[in-house]
């Protein structure tokens, strides 16, 4: 967990600060980035864009559609790093049970956004029954079973 984070931190590092090399303030020298290995969220932002208006997803349910380490708490660390710009629809991920979970002055903007695509929020929260979204599932190619040859039974191998 704690490489995870210190990886997102590295990560963040290099997108605000242009460069590969920073200074580690625990051995007091400058150190390299290259190569450092780091988690994309990419694949979340993707899943995200894919929400259509007037309906949400919880953070939990992204997770498991992803298989995300960590579950819903990666989404959620995902979402917190959601790049300006981009299209992404944040404000359609929520927590359990369809509640707003991010703090003040977000929670306000992420109401109203919601508010504005038809989904009515009462004490925030939405009513996950009536505007859940599901991510169609990936079909499996990798996994297909090899084809048997034309007039072979199973006995007959």
């Amino acid at each position: 967990m704690l490489l995870g984070c210190l990886a997102h931190v590295q990560k963040r590092l290099v997108q605000n600060t242009g460069s590969s090399v920073v200074y580690d303030v625990l051995s007091g020298s400058e150190v390299s980035l290259q190569g450092a290995a780091f988690v994309s969220f990419d694949p979340v932002y993707k899943v995200v864009k894919q929400i259509p208006r007037g309906r949400v997803l919880t953070y939990g349910a992204l997770a498991k559609a992803l298989r995300l380490p960590g579950g819903a708490r990666t989404a959620g660390r995902a979402m917190g790093a959601t790049p300006q710009g981009k299209g992404i629809p944040w404000h359609r991920v929520l927590g359990a049970n369809g509640k707003i979970l991010i703090r003040e002055p977000y929670a306000s903007l992420q109401k109203k956004l919601l508010e504005s695509e038809g989904v009515p929020v009462v004490e925030s929260r939405i009513d996950v029954k009536k505007h859940l979204w599901t991510p169609p599932r990936k079909k499996p190619s990798a996994l297909k079973k090899p084809l048997r040859a034309k007039g072979k039974k199973k006995s007959q191998r």
